[in-house]
Parts: structure tokens; sequence; C-alpha cells
């Protein structure tokens, strides 16, 4: 349907989830990123495990998305820098249980920012070369909406970090707060509006659900874009 590349994931790390055992995890990922790989999908896995790294990798998984940053598993990072893949380091507050009861900031995008900055060095302290390292900053996880709507209104900022920008604010709950409590499955008209924003900001990759709908929403977007840009004879 046009993504570029399928996030698989065997934990939900979404507001009050509880853990999954990295066994099961493992279990319930593998067999389906194996199939995905023959099929010649790219595949990321969506993890906070070194084990389930390890094993998703050895699957044919390509990259790793982290919502934790490579902070949650201590081995984490050895394990992707020794794998040479490149991964996600997403930022958050708490943990998926508590994430939302109470998230404060100062300046929520200046501290984004920063926090990230500080998980960049550290992966490349732990051997993971820059070029292979990609951030996200987070939205929905460990954030208010007054939060969610700073960082979404300076995306452009994260560019300074100097690494891929990954958003991935699909059908989260932000949208429902700005219409009027819409519930998951009526979220799609904010899912595609969050993801144009993004890509007015540069963000080099989309973590979506609606795939067709918002492929189609940014080729309309970048086909206008590029009229508008296009020198007239």
């Amino acid at each position: 349907a046009g993504a570029a590349i399928v996030d698989v994931g065997a934990e939900s790390t979404r507001p009050g989830a509880k853990p999954v055992w990295e066994g099961d995890e493992i279990k319930r990922a593998v067999p389906v990123i194996e199939r995905l790989a023959r099929g010649g999908t790219a595949v990321s896995i969506d993890t906070r495990k070194a084990a389930v790294i390890e094993a998703a990798v050895a699957a044919g998984a390509e990259l790793v998305n982290d919502v934790s940053g490579l902070t949650y598993d201590p081995h984490s990072a050895g394990v992707v820098a020794r794998l040479g893949c490149p991964v996600v380091l997403m930022h958050h507050q708490g943990t998926p249980e508590t994430m939302q009861a109470d998230p404060r900031y100062g300046d929520a995008l200046i501290e984004v920012y920063d926090w990230l900055a500080a998980r960049i060095a550290a992966a490349e302290a732990a051997g993971i070369a820059r070029s292979r390292i990609l951030v996200d900053p987070g939205i929905g996880f460990g954030k208010a909406m007054t939060h969610n709507l700073a960082v979404l209104n300076g995306l452009s900022l994260l560019h300074g970090l100097g690494c891929p920008v990954v958003l991935g604010a699909s059908r989260k709950r932000v949208i429902g707060a700005l219409d009027n409590e819409a519930p998951v499955e009526k979220r799609l008209g904010g899912s595609v509006a969050l993801a144009l924003l993004g890509a007015a900001q540069g963000v080099q990759l989309l973590r979506v659900h609606d795939v067709p709908e918002t492929v189609q929403a940014l080729r309309v977007w970048r086909g206008m874009r590029d009229q508008a840009l296009t020198p007239r004879g």
C-alpha cells in the first residue's frame, strides 16, 4: 500500500500497558518477521529488549525501534552496536504503566531535544555509528496535550541533532483531545493532518497505521509543493 518499512512489535507500550516477558515477545514476533522478510518486505522490530533485538535481526529485521531510547535494557546498546543495524531512539518520560499519570516539563521541546542529544551521545559511546541513529520525539509517551503540541509545532528544531527524525503521531490521544474525544477508530483525519505537519517540517520517516490514506495525502502535498517551486517559463 506504499509503506517503505513494516514495524513489528509484540509488546504494547501504550499508556497503562504491562510488560511482556521477552520469551513471549520473541515467540510472537519472530514468525511474522521471518515471513515478511522472506517476501522482500523491509521490517523493523519495535522492542525494548536486547534478546528480542537479537532474535528479530536474525529473523530478518533491519531496523530497531526502541521506545525507551536504549535505556530499558542495559545490554541493548551493545547488541545494536555489534549487529550494526540502524536504531530509532525515542524520547519518553516514565514507564508505560505510569507515564501519563503526571508528566512535567519546564520547556517540553527543549527538554526532549536535550534528552535525545544525550541518548545519541550514549549510543555513540556504546559503538553505534551516528549515521545509523534516528530520533523520535515520542508523541504521547509521558506528555500531556500541551507538551505534545509544543513538540509537534517545533519538530524542525530536532534536525539540529544531526539525525533523521521519525514521527509517530498516528491515532494518538492528542487527536481525540483536539476533536471532542474522538475514539481511536475515528482519528484518521487527525492522523493525516499530523503526518502532513511532520512532512512540512522535514520529518524523514512517518510511523502510521493508515498507509494508503497517508501515502495519498503525501503525494498530493508533495505534488502541490513541487508545482509551486517549479520556475515559470
